[in-house]
């Protein structure tokens, strides 16, 4: 058998260039070339994983069907790529460092003094190569967070230095770094990528790609200097000129001949059998939709809106689908209140209340249910978003004026979302939610069995609360109906109105699941939903 490849993607200069989108992109084409790909990330912060992190930090926290809290980077692997990942794509610092302490612990290293080098990364290596081991994939790209030069990422770069000795010509590094472009004098300089290069040396990795960030062509002057003062190929400097969308990319890579680069490099076959025809179809659908419409994203992370990432690529996607052009309107639910709310929400075409943790704005999102409710205005809920759509029918149509979470208020006369019985004693925050791929099994003749098709599925959940269904029965008289139900716990999924013409609340997260080759179901049939609502407004 063949064995595995590896690529490194390093950064230089600055943070947040793309590495991500470079990664995912270079998979997409070796993938299209028929090469079995995966990527992992290496994220060099402490915590053992974002779990815990405030998104205001670290963005959306993704999660992977085995139930892992991830780096958002991993919902751009599978949108690209369509396949799932897993714990094993993402290593941080603090989940290195927790497994050889408890080896220390154990006596595993049989009283040696435990160090950076070779212990800590040792097991870097042998996380790096976890994936490559299964004999699953024949390319594994690690992209390795961080700058080149960051205190914190120096394991990680030794790491990789003794990985590319050790497996030879089966590796490779490609660097993305800037070229930054100077209006003051018209010029595009090399030298922050001739500074990054050489930082790079110095901890012993000479880069075999160099992929640059520009605003401007490079032109064939730039490369050759490039090439010439970071001892690479001309043609292993590659142009990444910024595009209108990061699906755009894997085309400008194919154009500038990354894969080609990459294969020849690993000594692999260059076959005239690159299939981008789906891809180029999708775009094609993005960039020149025939309708559009609004929807409201209400949450209270919309200052950074990489706190709902996959919700935002979801729409993206579904809207391709449905040639249409889906326009966000950033929403933050602190400040919705009764006396705006119309105003505010005038003119949207359907109304998302994403997910979320505590009760800082709630009551906006509160108010937001009730305006698309009553409005008959495409609706869906997403987690906190589904609870809250519970909690304003049981206050608006039940009569239960207090009606509320046991998370919002313990003390709540109708507490009709509470605490999942297998949480009430526990104590550690991290890792420890309702996570990953669970069963639900659906209503026939409902909106949701409508939009999968299909009686059973698998969604991925992060939650600790639930539906109470100790008032089920008063919802269901009232019109609010269970039609997804988990097999074997019994707890309610997700939840409609029949009498709305769109109203669904989900306990899960669907965004997790949307990759460009298949649209999650729920936000394509939620995007024809306000496509039918916003032509009924002009009819």
């Amino acid at each position: 058998m063949p064995s595995t490849k590896y690529i490194f993607v390093t950064g230089g200069v600055t943070s947040s260039l793309g590495k991500g989108i470079i990664s995912a992109s270079l998979a997409t084409l070796l993938q299209s070339r028929g090469y079995s790909v995966t990527i992992q990330k290496l994220d060099p912060y402490i915590n053992i994983d974002p779990g815990t992190l405030n998104p205001y930090e670290h963005g959306e926290c993704f999660v992977t069907d085995d139930g892992a809290e991830t780096d958002l980077d991993l919902g751009h692997y599978e949108r690209f790529l369509n396949r799932p990942t897993s714990q094993a794509n993402n290593v941080t610092t603090g989940r290195v460092y927790q497994t050889v302490i408890n080896k220390e612990r154990r006596g595993d290293y049989l009283g040696k003094t435990v160090q950076v080098i070779p212990h800590i990364t040792d097991e870097i290596k042998r996380r790096i190569q976890l994936l490559g081991n299964t004999g699953e994939f024949e390319i594994i790209i690690t992209e390795i967070g961080g700058t080149v030069g960051d205190i914190e990422a120096l394991p990680y770069i030794e790491a990789v230095r003794q990985l590319r000795w050790e497996l030879g010509e089966d590796s490779l590094v490609v660097h993305l770094t800037l070229v930054p472009y100077l209006a003051a004098t018209g010029e595009l300089k090399t030298k922050p990528t001739q500074h990054s290069v050489q930082k790079l040396q110095e901890s012993g990795i000479q880069p075999d790609i160099l992929v640059c960030r520009t605003e401007h062509d490079l032109g064939e002057d730039i490369r050759r200097k490039l090439a010439q003062f970071c001892n690479v190929k001309k043609e292993a400097v590659v142009q990444s000129i910024d595009a209108e969308t990061i699906y755009a990319v894997p085309i400008l890579m194919r154009n500038q001949h990354l894969d080609e680069v990459v294969l020849k490099r690993l000594n692999l076959p260059i076959d005239d059998n690159l299939d981008l025809v789906n891809w180029k179809d999708f775009l094609y659908k993005l960039r020149y939709p025939k309708l559009e419409v609004e929807i409201g994203l209400i949450g209270k992370y919309v200052e950074l809106h990489d706190s709902y990432k996959s919700i935002v690529e979801s729409f993206i996607h579904a809207g391709a689908s449905n040639e249409c052009r889906v326009k966000i309107r950033w929403i933050h639910s602190e400040n919705l209140s009764l006396d705006n709310i119309a105003k505010t929400l005038d003119g949207l075409d359907g109304i998302l209340v994403a997910p979320g943790f505590g009760e800082r704005g709630f009551d906006g999102k509160i108010e937001a249910i009730r305006h698309a409710r009553e409005s008959k205005i495409p609706f869906l809920g997403i987690c906190l978003g589904m609870q809250a759509a519970v909690i304003e029918f049981g206050r608006n149509v039940l009569g239960w004026e207090d009606a509320n979470s046991t998370e919002m208020n313990r003390e709540t006369s109708y507490p009709v979302i509470d605490i999942m019985e297998e949480q009430k004693n526990v104590t550690d925050k991290g890792g420890t939610m309702r996570l990953g791929a669970c069963a639900c099994d659906l209503k026939e003749g409902s909106k949701a069995f409508a939009v999968y098709r299909r009686k059973g599925i698998s969604e991925r959940h992060r939650h600790r609360f639930e539906f109470n269904n100790k008032y089920l029965a008063e919802y269901e008289a009232k019109g609010m109906i269970a039609t997804g139900i988990n097999p074997d716990m019994s707890l309610v999924e997700i939840v409609e109105v029949p009498e709305h013409p769109w109203f669904m609340g989900v306990q899960f997260h669907p965004e997790y699941k949307s990759t460009v080759a298949n649209p999650h179901p729920l936000f394509v049939k939620f995007v024809e939903a306000a496509i039918k609502y916003s032509e009924s407004l002009k009819a």
